[in-house]
């Protein structure tokens, strides 16, 4: 499917402008979103391809700035020590209700935006994927595809380093798919099992998928990337939307 990939809007949120990066078909229509959460260096050119191959699939495809307060809009992290220190900086720096809130406006752009059907689901890696879970409290999301998502099982995120994700996972509507690298140091045995123990007991509708990758293995950029589990793992995110969206 040909797509477009030239669009940006500016939400106006509590915490200042937030500028989104959209993908979607370029065939007339209406299509389900999917809010695609970066990793912590922001809209990079990997970030894009993912976005862009989700977009190709028959979905309209978001991707926010998620340091909008921190950084001038359109700013890229590089993949080097300046851009990771800055990058875990400003994950730490930038309080949990402005992540919230910054969810909140882009799904209630996307439900009202010309392509869409009104169809929410989200999808992350990385810092991403914890935020993909999170936004999925929020009852409008009907799917969300988590990527070793940092941070949820040590409840780290954000400014005091003391979020509550993995308390509310009772609030899932939707189903959520968590995948994880077995050799990933960010995501140790014991913190994937203590998120796996949480979903249980919230009773959520989930998938969980283990496999013998480092971090950031979806990357198609750097020694880490793993072509094979790229393309198993985009089965598995598409047949997620295909069932919820």
């Amino acid at each position: 499917m040909i797509i477009q990939t030239d669009e940006t809007i500016d939400l106006e949120t509590p915490t200042g402008t937030m500028r989104c990066h959209v993908f979607r078909p370029a065939t007339e229509g209406k299509y389900s979103a999917v809010i695609f959460y970066s990793e912590i260096y922001q809209v990079t050119q990997p970030i894009r391809r993912l976005a862009a191959y989700i977009a190709g699939q028959g979905y309209i495809v978001l991707v926010p700035e998620v340091y909008h307060e921190y950084e001038p809009l359109g700013t890229v992290l590089a993949y080097d020590k300046e851009g990771t220190d800055r990058g875990n900086c400003l994950k730490f720096k930038k309080p949990v209700s402005a992540y919230d809130s910054d969810a909140d406006a882009v799904i209630k752009w996307a439900r009202t935006y010309t392509y869409c059907n009104g169809k929410i689901g989200t999808m992350g890696v990385c810092l991403g994927g914890h935020l993909a879970l999170r936004a999925a409290l929020n009852p409008d999301v009907l799917a969300a595809a988590c990527f070793y998502a940092t941070n949820v099982h040590d409840s780290t995120l954000g400014q005091g380093q003391s979020d509550d994700t993995i308390h509310r996972l009772d609030e899932l509507k939707g189903e959520t798919m968590f995948v994880w690298g077995r050799q990933d140091p960010h995501v140790p045995f014991e913190g994937r099992i203590k998120i796996q123990q949480a979903l249980q007991a919230a009773g959520s509708t989930y998938e969980w998928h283990e496999f013998n990758a480092q971090h950031a293995f979806l990357r198609d950029e750097g020694p880490r990337y793993d072509s094979e589990l790229f393309q198993i793992c985009i089965g598995l995110v598409l047949r997620l939307f295909a069932r919820r969206l």
